[in-house]
């Protein structure tokens, strides 16, 4: 198995105590909480190897003559570590030095972004990335506070944004700022721009019969992991319009969730971030050269 997303490495404890001849390889960008990962699974010894990195470089250099995996498991979540205890920003609960990245020696930081782009760029970077409806009224306090002095701080931000949107918003059922935080860590980390090619070199390195699971928790990316899985379910890749397909023609893969599985209210309850999960699952039938 490939946990593409280590994080604490909780999935992996779970599924290494359930099956004892599993082996996996946990990979993740973040080498900080990896050492967490490590002390928390050091009881299962060579069972469990890691790859800092990101998901997407380590499928795509996966070596031909390596056992293909027969499990890919991928949370695009971001971890309790990352929100509680790194110190970057994540959450907009704390007063903490915007920056967001979870490889922290590559990129540019939150707050770099806030204090570079322009107004209309902050607008249209909250929109694509969270759909975020009062894009541009936050665009126009973040520019307006930053006259004054850099916004560096992740309480600042909160407070702006609040300052930004109607009552109506600011008192509702989620923080008004819960989009423009998500918005600035897809930004940063590239998330929703990897996500494709991520999708694509876990399908491609899974063992045909293999399953891939994917655990989404925003509507963007769960659109973009449910179309993915739509179109490698057909039987041709060309547009309908076309008389003769001219794609590949294969089906490569069978939808084992044709709806998501969402967290039960038990779920929830002992577990309240998990509210917005939801998981796919399909099984991979051939390759994409028809190799079954």
């Amino acid at each position: 198995m490939i946990d593409a997303t280590l994080g604490e490495g909780g999935y992996c404890e779970l599924f290494l105590a359930k099956f004892p001849d599993l082996r996996i390889i946990g990979v993740d960008a973040d080498r900080n909480i990896q050492e967490r990962a490590r002390e928390r699974l050091r009881c299962f010894g060579d069972r469990i190897k890691y790859h800092s990195g990101w998901a997407q470089d380590f499928f795509a250099g996966f070596p031909r003559d390596e056992k293909r995996p027969d499990t890919v498991l991928i949370d695009l979540g971001v971890s309790f570590y990352h929100y509680e205890r790194s110190g970057r920003g994540f959450s907009f609960r704390k007063d903490e030095e915007l920056d967001m990245r979870l490889d922290t020696g590559h990129g540019p930081s939150a707050a770099e972004l806030l204090n570079r782009l322009s107004e209309r760029d902050l607008a249209d970077l909250l929109y694509r990335n969270a759909e975020e409806r009062f894009s541009r009224r936050i665009a126009r306090g973040i520019v307006a506070a930053r006259s004054v002095g850099a916004v560096t701080r992740s309480a600042a931000l909160a407070e702006i944004v609040e300052r930004s949107v109607p009552p109506s918003y600011r008192y509702g059922k989620i923080h008004p700022a819960t989009k423009t935080f998500q918005a600035l860590r897809a930004a940063v980390n590239g998330e929703l721009d990897r996500l494709q090619e991520l999708l694509e070199g876990a399908l491609k390195v899974l063992n045909v019969r293999g399953r891939l699971g994917v655990i989404s928790f925003n509507s963007l990316e769960d659109r973009i992991v449910k179309n993915f899985f739509r179109e490698k379910n057909k039987d041709c890749t060309s547009p309908p319009e076309e008389p003769i397909c001219e794609g590949n023609g294969r089906r490569v893969l069978k939808l084992l969730t044709r709806k998501p599985v969402v967290p039960t209210d038990e779920e929830v309850r002992n577990n309240p971030s998990s509210r917005s999960a939801k998981l796919r699952v399909v099984e991979k039938i051939c390759d994409e050269d028809g190799r079954a």
